[in-house]
């Protein structure tokens, strides 16, 4: 593991490239040029569509926002796996999961989301839970998958501080196959740079080394820097768009974009789906 002298001294460098290279190493041990990406249809809690659009292929089916009510939790897993004709279906914030109801109640939510079809939660913001590995442990006893672990916002105090609960996590509750740690919410005060997200997903790959997957959402954070940072640790693409309207041709089409900016890398794309199975 990286001492703490080694992570102030990548905190204060200027040297991109050699923070890069440290972390690429790490990612190489895992995967070596193996990089995977999951294309994903969204599915708003509260909106769930009647049909799915011509021209959707997803390896995941994610509902997304924040549930008012078990009932409408429930409602919209059911609507997702009708609509996803079996294609894992994930959804919502561990945070958020917990406030449905009270505390003493996560468990009963829990089973009544698995009881309606829902394979994981779709992510547990570090930054947004007291007691993750306690409410990831009900979760999972409930047979809720918890995959993935995400950043809902982040000060430059805070930067190596949840990289290292993040690790601690792991240790703690094992089976985490993601980390995301690049805030999916910004700052309209203080916006993170490139340079900042770069050295972020670097430190995160080096910290947090019992992590398979250090990931980087292509919706959010767009093509030129998912592919970056595919170079300074990260190895797993989130959030490939599902739908292909057909109307820039083949070349542009979601699949074809990631496959190229992957083996731009001089890496090798690998599809999967949300149970982390390779698919193509």
């Amino acid at each position: 593991m990286i001492s703490e002298a080694d992570v102030h001294d990548m905190l204060e460098s200027r040297d991109l490239i050699g923070i890069g290279s440290k972390a690429d190493e790490v990612r190489r041990r895992w995967h070596g040029a193996r990089t995977t990406f999951v294309r994903v249809f969204e599915i708003h809690v509260d909106a769930p569509p009647s049909s799915v659009p011509a021209g959707t292929s997803a390896g995941e089916f994610r509902i997304v926002g924040r549930p008012t009510s078990l009932e409408a939790a429930v409602a919209s897993v059911r609507r997702a796996v009708s609509l996803a004709d079996g294609v894992p279906v994930t959804g919502f914030s561990l945070a958020d999961v917990a406030q449905v109801g009270d505390a003493s109640s996560l468990a009963l939510t829990c089973r009544a989301l698995r009881d309606a079809g829902l394979e994981a939660i779709a992510e547990v913001p570090i930054d947004l839970m007291d007691e993750p590995a306690a409410a990831v442990a009900v979760a999972r006893q409930a047979g809720l998958s918890v995959p993935r672990v995400t950043v809902h916002s982040i000060r430059d105090s805070d930067r190596v501080s949840l990289v290292n609960r993040v690790r601690d996590l792991q240790n703690t509750v094992g089976d985490i196959r993601a980390f995301a740690p690049l805030p999916r919410v910004m700052s309209v005060a203080a916006p993170t740079t490139g340079y900042d997200d770069v050295k972020q997903v670097a430190l995160a790959r080096v910290v947090a080394d019992n992590i398979p997957s250090i990931q980087v959402d292509w919706s959010l954070y767009g093509p030129k820097l998912a592919q970056f940072v595919l170079t300074t640790g990260a190895d797993d693409v989130d959030a490939i768009s599902a739908v292909d309207p057909g109307t820039l041709g083949t070349r542009r089409s979601p699949i074809e974009e990631i496959r190229g900016n992957i083996r731009s890398a001089a890496l090798d794309p690998i599809e999967r789906n949300a149970r982390f199975e390779a698919i193509g």
